[in-house]
Formats: C-alpha cells, sequence, structure tokens
C-alpha cells in the first residue's frame, strides 16, 4: 500500500524524486515533506550522498590540465547511481546505502 505525501503523490513517487535533482530535490523534499518518513529518508540520503560527492567532483574539476577529464569520469557514474537510487526508491525499496544509510536512517526514524 503507498501512503500520500503532502504534494498528493504517491511516496514512493516523491522519494524517487529526491534522488533526480540530486542534492537539490534531497533538500527541497526535507522541507516540503515533514510527516512521511520514507520520503524523509529517502531525501536525507540523498542530501548525504549526493552534496559531498559534488562537491569532491567541483574541487576536482579545478586541478589543472587534467581536473575537467577526471571529473567527467566521476560524473558519469554519479548519474548512474543516481538512477538506481531513483528505481529503487520508487519500487518501495528502503535501502541504506554502507555508512550513510544508518545516519540517514538515525535522522529520520529515531
Amino acid at each position: 500500500m503507498t501512503y500520500k505525501t503532502k504534494i498528493g503523490l504517491d511516496e514512493n513517487i516523491v522519494a524517487a524524486l529526491c534522488y533526480v535533482g540530486f542534492w537539490v530535490t534531497g533538500i527541497i523534499f526535507l522541507l516540503i515533506e515533514k510527516e512521511n518518513k520514507f520520503v524523509r529518508f529517502h531525501a536525507m540520503q540523498s542530501l548525504v550522498v549526493f552534496l559531498p560527492l559534488s562537491l569532491i567532483i567541483f574541487f576536482v574539476a579545478w586541478v589543472p590540465y587534467v581536473g575537467w577529464v577526471i571529473a567527467d569520469f566521476m560524473g558519469f557514474p554519479a548519474m548512474m547511481i543516481m538512477v538506481l537510487f531513483a528505481f529503487m526508491a520508487y519500487r518501495g525499496m528502503k535501502f541504506k546505502i554502507p555508512f550513510v544509510g544508518n545516519y540517514a536512517y538515525n535522522q529520520i526514524y529515531k
């Protein structure tokens, strides 16, 4: 059974949307959705995974001569991870990413 969220969509759709915009949509859905813990968990996990990853890619791109090439090779796997996480959230899975998943879980459920 799926539950509705504050914006009127099913929780699995909103959980998938938490990953689509990387950390930006994670912040947005943390601010919008106050009651649905499933959505809040995925929003927090998106924020905790993709904000540091985005910062790392940004700073690697500033390395002279080869930084932008390395950043491109880091960006493509990040996109694939985002698609995978969004698909898994859409399927209704509450998966914990190693290390950061427990942090996100503890922030939302405890």
